[in-house]
Order: structure tokens, then C-alpha cells, then sequence
């Protein structure tokens, strides 16, 4: 044991050397401590880069009484402690004799164990868990955003950034040369970008990077977020990942492709079986089936997400599965062997990295503890079958808004295991204010339809 503990700590001392000799090229002088809360929204403590070993040694305090979703004011003294492999310098401040820099930090109690309230930490348990079954967690999310013109204060007006259509070019898709810079500052901060395209809505767009492990690519997707508004901004527009900004077209999705792999192998594939799946991969997706009702509230967090889940408009709403067809809820890509994957369609880019990948994971794994089977895959297009041909089939819905999400987030199993019983309690009362909050709030369509009426 004392020779694990030493070749970490040399491992930790040589990267760290590394990130110095960096800061020194660079002209570093400013470094940025990231970490998010609860509805997984960046936040940003900056210190100096004299600061470096304190910081790398886990020494920096905050109040996380101040935190959506984290510690009482009676027990606010919470450490930041940065993922050395997060360091990155942050292209648009590099200047001549400039620059800064930025880590991504779990976060640590006094006692320096992980903070329950940290949703980084929540899905580190998730890893750990798969671990000790002999999983590793590969995923590769992919997140829509829209572009809008912004105001002169920064703020998103009504106006999309352009009016072209799915995958066409300049000179109608406006928004190529933002996502041309994009690309490059994603490309600075060690990103591997794969493909980079108009998507089906008007002001809409879709960058993908290579997968990763579980917690990489949720701080891959973090920082995603980040750049993508950061640089949208420098452009005179407003990146959002919200669902459906714009009724009548299609909203934003957040697919997420999971694998799992054991002894160097993809644990889903076998390719003796007709679909090429493995018995494993078949387990997986019967707990995603069984358990997706109950983590809605997760994978679609917003009362907005359930604009998207609606038909007509490509985004998934009923529960099935099919190797092929893009009208389910869980999709197996064409490319087998070590590539082969279960693509869950369903969440969408407002919801929680960190949280999304952790209970998609869990409940993957739910359905190999347990041997669960899957039932038949559907291979038509459900879009257009009828209410009575669905039943038939034995075809569910999703839920249909955040109210009936976050009940059946409380009633099931799958929620409080994953995120633990303090991210779980602060979760549900979050989401419930929000509900309420819609519930009780006179909208504009409400105006439009009653006012003159009644």
C-alpha cells in the first residue's frame, strides 16, 4: 500500500511540475478555480498564481452556505481541491506578457474527505461503484445549443443568430465562424473535436468531442458550456442550452452514448449475437428502460424540458429501444466492436453533467445486478404510430412535466441511491420551488388567450 501511495504522490509532483513549466511559457498570472453546484452551473473563485502549491494541496476556502444546493450557514467552511488533469489555459486572455489559467475542483470537507453536496464527487462514487463490479465508464455526450442575437447589455434578444437549415453551409448558417472559434479555443484547452455542424432548428448548432471516462467527459461538458457562451459573446450573441427557446421548431438535446468496458474490452459487445450486443449490453438497456421515469427529473431538469419531450419534434418521449430507429428513447449506434454503445436520447443540455452520466450510469448497472431482460426493440416509427397502436405495443410514455418527474423521482429507488440523501433532499425542494414558482405565475399566453375573452 505505502508503494501505491508514493507513485501517486510522484505522479501528482510531475504533473505538477509540468503545469509550472506551462504557467511559466505562458506568462500565467491568474488562475481560476471551477466547480459547479447542484443544477451544475459554473461557479469561479480566482486566485493568484503565486498561490499555486497551496492551491494544488487542497487549501482554498469558500463559503458554501452561498452554493445552490450546498452546505448550511452552520457548516459553510468547505476546500476546493483542483483535478490537476482540468488545468488549461484560457485562450481568449492570452496576451503578450498574460495570460490565466484554470482548474476543475471537487469539493473537500475540513476533515479533507469529499463533500456530499458536491455533484463532481457524487458521480466519482458512481466510477468507484462500477469499478468494484470490474467496469470502467466510457461516455461521449452530445449538446445542442442555440445561438441568439444579443442586446447591447449582453442580454439574448428574440432575433436567432441565422435562419439556415440542417447542416448547410455559409453563406445562410451565420453562425460557422462562431463555431469555427469555438473550435479552436475548445482545441487550446485539449479538446478533440470530431464534428461541427448546423442543426435542424434555425439559430441552432451542435459541436462534438471525442468520449471520454465518465468524469472527464462530464467536465468535458462543462467546460463546453463555458466556452461556447464565452465565445458567443465576443460575437455580439447569446449561446443557451435551454431545451425549446423557440416554439414550433426542434429543441436541444443532450444524447448521451455510454459504454462500459472490462479487462480492456467493450463489456456490450458480442459478435455472435444477431445485433452484435452482448448479454451485458442488453442488461444495461433494460435498466435504463425500468429506471427512466424515475430519473427524468435528473436528465430533464427544467420545467422547459418537457416542451422538447413532446411529438413532432425528433426528441424522444415514448419508452422504447431499437438498433437503428431514432423515434426511440435508447438507440444502438451502427458502429460495433470497441465502439459500440447505448445512445440514451432523452436528457438535454440543461440538466447536470456531473449528475446525468452518474444515474444513466447506476441505473445501467441496476439492470446487470439484477439480470433484468429488455423487452422487444421497435423498429417502426412510433412518431407516427396512433395512442391505441402504442398501447398495443406496450409502448410508455415519458413523464410529461417537471411536476410529474419530480414525483416520480421521490417515489422510486434510483434517485436517492445515486445522488445520496443530501443532493437528493436539496435537489427535490429545488425543483419543487421551481415548479411551484411556474404554477403560480401568469404567462403570457394565459394573457393572450383569456384577457380579451373573459
Amino acid at each position: 500500500m505505502a508503494e501505491v501511495v508514493l507513485d501517486r504522490v510522484d505522479k501528482t509532483a510531475e504533473i505538477l511540475e509540468q503545469i509550472k513549466e506551462t504557467i511559466a511559457e505562458k506568462k500565467v498570472e491568474l488562475i481560476h478555480l471551477q466547480f459547479v453546484d447542484m443544477e451544475g452551473i459554473l461557479k469561479n473563485i480566482t486566485v493568484t498564481v503565486e498561490q499555486l502549491d497551496d492551491i494544488a494541496a487542497g487549501k482554498q476556502m469558500f463559503d458554501g452556505s452561498s452554493i445552490t444546493g450546498f452546505a448550511p450557514i452552520d457548516k459553510s467552511d468547505l476546500y476546493l481541491q483542483p483535478d490537476l488533469n482540468t488545468f488549461a489555459v484560457i485562450p481568449w486572455t492570452i496576451e503578450e506578457n498574460y495570460a490565466e489559467a484554470r482548474f476543475l475542483c471537487s469539493v473537500m470537507n475540513p476533515d479533507g474527505t469529499l463533500y456530499e453536496g458536491d455533484t463532481r464527487n457524487v458521480l466519482q462514487k458512481t466510477v468507484a461503484r462500477a469499478e468494484e463490479k470490474g467496469y470502467s465508464i466510457c461516455i461521449g455526450p452530445e449538446l445542442e445549443f442555440f445561438l441568439f442575437k444579443a442586446d447591447e447589455y449582453g442580454n439574448p434578444t428574440a432575433e436567432l443568430a441565422d435562419h439556415a437549415g440542417y447542416f448547410e453551409p455559409s453563406p445562410k448558417d451565420l453562425g460557422e465562424r462562431v463555431r469555427l472559434e469555438i473550435y479552436r479555443a475548445l482545441k487550446a484547452m485539449g479538446f478533440t473535436i470530431e464534428a461541427s455542424h448546423h442543426e435542424v432548428g434555425i439559430g441552432q448548432h451542435e459541436i462534438n468531442f471525442k468520449y471520454a471516462d465518465a468524469l472527464t467527459a462530464a467536465d468535458l461538458a462543462t467546460t463546453f458550456k463555458w466556452v461556447v457562451k464565452t465565445v458567443a459573446s465576443q460575437f455580439g450573441l447569446y449561446a443557451t442550452f435551454m431545451p425549446k427557446p423557440v416554439f414550433g421548431i426542434c429543441g436541444s438535446g443532450m444524447h448521451v452514448n455510454m459504454s462500459f468496458f472490462k479487462d480492456g474490452e467493450n463489456a456490450f459487445y458480442d459478435p455472435a449475437d444477431g445485433l452484435q450486443l452482448s448479454s451485458t449490453a442488453y442488461q444495461f438497456i433494460a435498466g435504463l428502460m425500468e429506471n427512466v421515469k424515475n430519473m427524468a427529473a435528473v436528465t430533464n431538469p427544467l420545467v422547459n424540458s418537457y416542451k422538447r419531450l413532446v411529438p413532432g419534434y425528433e426528441a424522444p418521449c415514448y419508452i422504447a429501444w431499437s438498433a437503428s430507429n431514432r423515434s426511440t428513447l435508447i438507440r444502438i449506434p451502427a458502429k460495433k466492436g470497441m465502439a459500440t454503445r447505448v445512445e440514451l436520447r432523452c436528457p438535454d443540455p440543461s440538466a447536470n453533467p456531473y449528475l446525468t452520466f452518474a444515474i444513466i450510469a447506476e441505473a445501467g448497472l441496476n439492470g446487470i445486478e439484477k439480470g433484468l431482460q429488455p423487452c422487444d426493440p421497435i423498429n417502426e416509427d412510433i412518431f407516427h404510430m396512433t395512442e391505441e397502436q402504442r398501447a398495443e405495443r406496450g409502448i410508455e410514455n415519458l413523464p410529461e412535466s417537471l411536476e410529474q418527474s419530480v414525483q416520480l423521482f421521490e417515489q422510486g429507488t434510483i434517485g436517492q441511491e445515486t445522488l445520496g440523501e443530501h443532493v437528493f433532499s436539496e435537489y427535490v425542494k429545488v425543483k419543487k420551488a421551481e415548479w411551484e414558482s411556474y404554477r403560480t405565475m401568469v404567462h403570457t399566453w394565459e394573457i393572450g388567450n383569456y384577457k380579451n375573452k373573459f
